[in-house]
């Protein structure tokens, strides 16, 4: 299952179709039993309600309930293996695009869900779909192809190993790829792609994490992300950090700017993860960190959802900085002086 969300909206993929679901959440409703009712058809003395015991009498559950509404559901892939495989609303949730086992892009008017584009994008399986500025939407396709279109036109295809000619072309398919923000520079973005190895070996290949320029498509940095292959990719809400899931179950979450990873957790699952998510950077969410710098939850086919805690790092302040600085500037003065009297 392929989900997105938008507000109290939920775009679920099943099988060839899309289900536009509306979700609230509802206070219970205070359940009444036949002693505490009122009324004629009561028979004999009435009895006055005191203080229940603990444990005893009626128990209401206090948790609010969710409650989901069907709005639409339209079939989204055609092949004989039908699959939608991935779903994305744009900024302003004014636009659904889906793509699937078909190889077909749609692009669907929200929340009417009138289709209003559809073309084929990749000659195989659309793996993966971001949507970025100006709605040019990237998608990455098991046909070892990452696109950039501007509605059904094609802006450019991505390359990401044409710095790395030691990589054949055919070795790697891409698997993900996410926009992220960039931190301390706001209206700039980021363009994240993973790739996998295209053929499982004995001794697997590392896979590999791309950062690209968001507006030229121009690769900035690429390193290895380990020997599992990457089921999953997640960007906090900051641009600051990329939560990798892996299909061996193993959950890591790396620094957007430099791609190193800060956290590991191997077969945290023990299955494959399925999807990955930062906490909002709200201040809710950040009520939820605790101190943590970053919050990621991850779930598998294990059907467990794992909450991953990334400590605060450690650094010194400036004002400390400077003077240590400044000490171990004498301090070396000093030792050169001893070691070569007259140095000075």
């Amino acid at each position: 299952m392929t989900m997105a969300l938008a507000g109290d909206i939920i775009a679920a993929g099943q099988d060839a179709s899309c289900h536009i679901l509306r979700f609230s959440l509802q206070a219970p409703e205070a359940k009444s039993g036949p002693a505490g009712r009122s009324g004629g058809g009561e028979k004999g003395p009435r009895k006055r309600k005191g203080p229940s015991p603990a444990g005893q009498g009626d128990t209401q559950s206090q948790t609010n309930e969710v409650a989901v509404e069907t709005l639409h559901s339209v079939r989204t892939d055609f092949s004989p293996d039908a699959l939608q495989k991935a779903v994305r609303f744009n900024a302003d949730c004014s636009l659904l695009v889906t793509g699937g086992a078909d190889g077909f892009l749609r692009l669907w008017e929200f929340p009417s869900m009138k289709k209003t584009l559809e073309f084929k994008a990749h000659d195989g399986e659309i793996e993966d779909i971001a949507l970025g500025p100006d709605n040019k939407v990237v998608t990455a396709g098991r046909d070892f192809q990452c696109c950039v279109w501007q509605r059904d036109q094609l802006v450019t295809g991505l390359r990401w190993n044409e710095n790395l000619p030691g990589i054949p072309d055919k070795a790697y398919r891409y698997q993900a790829c996410r926009f992220g923000a960039v931190e301390d520079n706001a209206g700039a973005l980021r363009l994240y792609t993973v790739q996998v190895p295209h053929k499982r070996e004995r001794r697997p290949p590392p896979c590999y994490l791309t950062k690209w320029d968001g507006k030229s498509f121009l690769p900035l940095l690429t390193r290895p992300c380990g020997n599992e292959v990457v089921s999953c990719l997640s960007v906090s809400d900051s641009g600051t950090f990329l939560g990798l899931g892996t299909v061996t179950g193993s959950v890591a979450i790396h620094i957007a700017f430099s791609l190193q990873r800060l956290y590991y957790v191997k077969e945290a699952h023990g299955i494959v993860v399925t999807d990955i998510a930062f906490v909002p950077e709200s201040q809710h969410g950040r009520e939820l960190l605790a101190g943590n710098e970053a919050a990621l939850l991850s779930v598998a086919v294990d059907s467990r959802c794992k909450l991953h805690l990334l400590p605060s790092r450690r650094s010194l302040p400036i004002w400390l900085l400077l003077p240590l600085c400044a000490g171990l500037i004498v301090a070396t003065i000093l030792l050169l002086q001893l070691a070569f009297p007259g140095f000075l």
